[in-house]
């Protein structure tokens, strides 16, 4: 290895530190050295800042330098290419092995950008953060969240080939690319990578490679203390290709590249199969005494190891953050390389438009993120009933409606088909064939999605499947489940990813099946997530206006709550004396007035099944001679984003008499009632009964609503009471809500 001098003093790779065997990957000595710079780059940004993850970055580099620099299909210069693979580092903690790369490959970080690496406003987080660095393809941190959205992404590229190319042979589609993971130990724990795993063999995923980096250390060290299984058996126990590049094998440590290229290529070649390459690895390595230990992991190395590691790497130690001429043109050579590969893409690509012209023209409609026109019209509109619809059953009926004119919205649920409503009657399965069933046929390219009773892993797939952004994806399951989901939902909104939740059996309305399935909190835990539309619409047309909002907004993803009972259809014609539902857009509006006066004495607010409720007690008070505004709030996110006019127009500030009513926690709702507003809600678990019975005996009801009204009223004329009347809720057993 050639030495390096500066200012007298000679700087010589360790003779006895063994020389990547990368003959067939065709490095040269300028190769090793950019790999080798890698690892002094990852010590370096980790002490400057003095916090963060080295030890992954360091023995991961020759990986990462493979996969940019010879495996990958990307374009430095246009990261948004349709043709492009796609990277997820779902060992986010090892943000470093990503930016490294990054800058090396020329899509915009600089050296500088590495310096800042974890501090305020620089272009290196301490997580990889979607958006925010250009060459990132999605948020990962949380540990299993990349692998598991990353088989979204891998599900999402077969459906996108299926509905532009379906009948070109494998690997000569324009949109035929890879998905490739690097996934730590940690990743491989967590129990939704399980979950998705064990989906992406049964899916059968060829376009899906995962490299398993088996060093064997988390925080706590050695991860002997919690983790023994065989993890190759396992996954090709899942139906996955598995293969095994041990770097530790003889005893020395040798970074065997051309075994790995060669992993690389069987798994490029497996067309029916995911692929996970078991890489043997010791963190940290060569850093000469914190290699393979806990301290490699997750701080930094100190003055004293970095320093011990250059002078073994054959850098200066008195220096940080060099970068050799000689290294950065090598590496950025991969720019022209990429330029090459794009240019006979676009040949490609050019001659399946010519041939496809009726196919073009949806792809052109999916990346400009249009509808086709008057698609809306497709929008069932439901007739008044008074015996009603559960709202579940309304959104089904919307989905099917939608089928026809949206190819691009799909989705499914966890084993809940029936009971959710989300099945586009008469729409194929997406699965191989093998697995079609009596009930269920579809093919690789079908359209509605089966996860089987993988919650946790429903939500990162769909989070995966919006990130290659041409379809739009929807899942369902029941209310209480979505917090199997939740970390998914949070990375969703962080992400501002148009993902679809359809949550049903929303309240102590699904009745017999009891406390465990009946949610209490979760409105008001889902409301907490910024970036999150949680909307309950209050009958079938409500539901149907909703679907489309949130189909048109593609900023952030949504929830639909929806009922399992039957709600009335509401008559909003003109002698039905209910406001339009297109209101219900505005996330809150005025659904009706009653009594004689013109402006309101008192104002019930209500979500979902609740509104009925407000309804029945509106006539109560009505025939009082009160007069009685009804509110429907589907979505508070949407109300609020409205401006103050509008919102003050719905909720009159004059007005402080006031109820809301929902049959959930209620948290959140004393800044729509005010200081003297009454809160009707359930602040215990659910019971196993008819839910009408539960109703009655938790005292959500029209009679303890209109009390709450006239205790409301009679509290207007005391002086503000700050934070407002302190809930006094009913016992579970029974008795009435205060409403406090």
């Amino acid at each position: 290895m050639a030495s390096r001098q500066s200012e007298g003093t000679v700087f010589e790779r360790d003779r006895d530190l063994p020389i990547p065997v990368a003959a067939e990957a065709g490095w040269d000595a300028t190769d090793v050295r950019a790999v080798d710079t890698i690892r002094v780059l990852a010590a370096d940004a980790v002490q400057k800042v003095g916090n963060g993850h080295p030890g992954t970055a360091m023995s991961l580099a020759p990986l990462a330098y493979l996969l940019f620099q010879r495996v990958m299909r990307h374009d430095p210069a246009d990261d948004q290419w349709l043709g492009r693979d796609r990277f997820v580092l779902s060992c986010g903690h090892s943000s470093l092995t990503l930016y490294i790369q990054l800058y090396l490959s020329g899509y915009g970080l600089e050296l500088s950008d590495l310096e800042a690496y974890r501090t305020w406003g620089s272009a290196t987080p301490g997580h990889p953060e979607h958006r925010h660095t250009r060459g990132v393809e999605i948020t990962t941190g949380p540990l299993g969240q990349g692998l598991a959205s990353a088989v979204g992404m891998a599900m999402g590229a077969r459906r996108e080939r299926g509905l532009l190319d379906p009948d070109a042979a494998p690997g000569s589609s324009p949109f035929d690319h890879h998905v490739y993971v690097i996934a730590s130990d940690g990743d491989i724990m967590e129990g939704v990578t399980s979950e998705a795993s064990s989906l992406a063999g049964h899916q059968r995923l060829g376009n899906l490679v995962v490299f398993y980096d088996s060093n064997r250390i988390s925080i706590e060290d050695d991860t002997n203390v919690s983790f023994s299984e065989d993890v190759a058996a396992r996954y090709a126990a899942y139906g996955w290709h598995v293969q095994t590049v041990d770097w530790i094998r003889t005893g020395e440590y040798v970074e065997d590249v051309d075994a790995l290229l060669a992993a690389v290529g069987a798994a490029q070649q497996e067309t029916d199969r995911p692929s996970l390459i078991v890489l043997r690895t010791v963190i940290g390595w060569p850093a000469p005494t914190k290699q393979g230990t806990g301290k490699a992991h997750g701080s930094a190395l100190g003055d004293e190891e970095v320093a011990a590691t250059k002078k073994v790497l054959g850098f200066d130690p008195g220096r940080d953050f060099v970068v050799e001429d000689a290294v950065l043109e090598r590496a950025r050579a991969v720019r022209d390389r990429g330029r090459e590969e794009h240019a006979r893409w676009e040949k490609g690509f050019a001659a399946w438009r010519a041939a496809n012209p009726d196919n073009d023209r949806l792809l052109s409609r999916l990346r400009d993120q249009e509808f086709p026109k008057g698609w809306a019209d497709a929008i069932p509109e439901f007739p008044a009933d008074e015996k009603g619809m559960a709202t579940r059953k309304a959104s089904g009926k919307v989905l099917t409606a939608l089928a026809g004119v949206l190819p691009e919205l799909w989705g499914g649920s966890a084993d809940l088909a029936g009971s959710n409503n989300t099945t586009m009657e008469g729409e194929p399965s997406f699965l191989p064939p093998e697995h079609q069933t009596d009930m269920w046929k579809g093919g690789p390219y079908g359209r509605t999605l089966h996860f089987g009773i993988r919650e946790h892993a429903m939500g990162s797939i769909l989070n995966g499947i919006a990130l290659q952004s041409l379809t739009r994806p929807y899942g369902g399951t029941f209310l209480t489940f979505s917090d199997y989901m939740r970390p998914a939902v949070r990375l969703a909104a962080l992400m501002k990813l148009p993902t679809i939740y359809v949550w049903t059996h929303d309240s102590i309305g699904l009745g017999e099946d009891g406390p465990t399935h009946q949610p209490v909190e979760h409105l008001a835990a889902l409301r907490a997530i910024p970036g999150l539309d949680v909307v309950r619409p209050a009958d079938a047309n409500e539901t149907a206006v909703c679907w489309q909002t949130v189909l048109e907004h593609r900023d952030r993803p949504a929830a639909l709550i929806l009922t399992r009972q039957n709600l009335p259809v509401l008559d909003r014609g003109p002698d039905g004396g209910f406001a339009p539902a297109r209101d219900a857009a505005r996330g809150g509006y005025v659904l009706a007035d009653r009594g004689p006066g013109a402006e309101p004495d008192v104002i019930l607010v209500a979500t979902g099944s609740e509104v009925q409720i407000a309804l029945e007690a509106c006539g109560l008070l009505a025939a009082e001679g009160r007069t009685v505004r009804v509110v429907s709030m589907p979505c508070r996110e949407w109300f609020a984003a409205q401006d103050q006019a509008y919102q003050d127009e719905v909720l009159p500030p004059a007005v402080r008499a006031r109820v809301s009513v929902e049959a959930a926690v209620g948290q959140g709702w004393r800044e729509i009632v005010g200081d003297a507003g009454r809160i009707v809600s359930l602040e215990h678990f659910g019971a196993s009964a008819d839910y009408k019975r539960i109703y009655q005996e938790f005292g959500i009801t029209p009679e303890a609503v209109a009390e709450a009204a006239r205790r409301s009223a009679d509290d207007t004329g005391r002086p503000p009471r700050p934070g407002g009347v302190q809930h006094t809720s009913a016992p579970a057993g029974g008795g009435t809500a205060d409403g406090g």
